[in-house]
């Protein structure tokens, strides 16, 4: 499953950016599920269109209570969207590391960077399941519809917790099901790397980060994920997309943020403003602030 999102990832990174936004599902022969379920940047600071390549379900960095001078990591970088968003919250004094295991999204987002002369912005190979990440390095997590796309889902909430500093935090945008989905489309790889058939059951994949030892959890957003007939007719007979949609099953998009307990380290930024201020101040009522 991991080389069939890995060939699929490839083929929307290498493809025109203009034939991607003409299609709903990016890089595929029959239109798929890649685009269908992502939310608008457009207002965000740090926005670049070249970077966007529409594959998102949410808006992590949004909800993501990002500080200047935070180190932010982004699981499942692609072409570093959410990395430039990060970057105009954590300022030249933060740092911000994307996580990528296809090759060909790397290079995309490493251009990006390079063009855009962002020096604190810089992206890994590797798996989410073992981050090339120094444990107790981080303040944010981010990740914008990776995680379903994991076999070992409870591994990465692992790693996510190891490379956490104490009280740092994450806020994680992901695809959830309430209900079943129809065995066609679990074992459809169009589907599994578009992000429903490797989606859990909201409930299993909030006791996921429970289980994990993460505090303070809460869904910060969710909204439900409309599949349209036409795309769900390349796998279902329409017998069983009457089925299906009498099943009522819920497919939705969620934004989840825990915390890792311990004592949050102070900001960098805040702590070298209150040095400055101390060393070019005085006693209060002394006359020369």
């Amino acid at each position: 499953m991991k080389q069939i999102v890995r060939e699929k990832y490839s083929e929307i990174a290498t493809q025109e950016k203009d034939a991607n936004a003409s299609s709903c599902c990016g890089a595929t022969s029959s239109c798929g599920t890649y685009t269908i379920m992502s939310d608008s940047y457009a207002d965000l600071e740090g926005y670049n269109p070249d970077a966007d390549l529409g594959l998102g379900c949410g808006l992590p960095t949004q909800f993501a209570k990002i500080a200047p001078g935070d180190t932010v990591l982004d699981l499942g970088s692609g072409a570093g969207n959410d990395c430039f968003v990060a970057r105009a919250e954590t300022g030249e004094t933060g740092k911000v590391i994307g996580v990528d295991f296809t090759p060909k999204m790397l290079e995309l987002a490493r251009q990006n960077a390079e063009k855009r002369g962002f020096n604190n912005v810089e992206f890994r190979q590797g798996d989410i399941e073992d981050l090339p990440v120094t444990a107790d390095s981080v303040d944010v997590v981010v990740s914008n519809c990776v995680l379903n796309l994991v076999p070992d889902k409870a591994k990465v909430f692992s790693e996510i917790k190891r490379v956490l500093r104490p009280g740092g935090h994450f806020s994680i945008s992901d695809v959830v099901l309430r209900g079943e989905l129809p065995e066609k489309l679990e074992s459809a790889a169009e589907m599994y790397a578009g992000c429903v058939a490797g989606a859990m059951q909201m409930d299993d994949y909030l006791a996921l980060i429970e289980q994990a030892g993460f505090q303070g959890m809460n869904v910060q957003k969710q909204k439900p994920i409309l599949i349209p007939d036409d795309i769900l007719l390349d796998y279902l007979t329409p017998d069983e997309l009457k089925a299906f949609s009498a099943s009522k099953t819920g497919i939705f998009s969620i934004t989840v943020y825990a915390e890792k307990p311990g004592e949050k380290r102070p900001n960098k930024m805040k702590l070298e403003l209150a040095t400055l201020t101390k060393a070019n101040c005085c006693e209060p009522g002394s006359g020369c602030c």
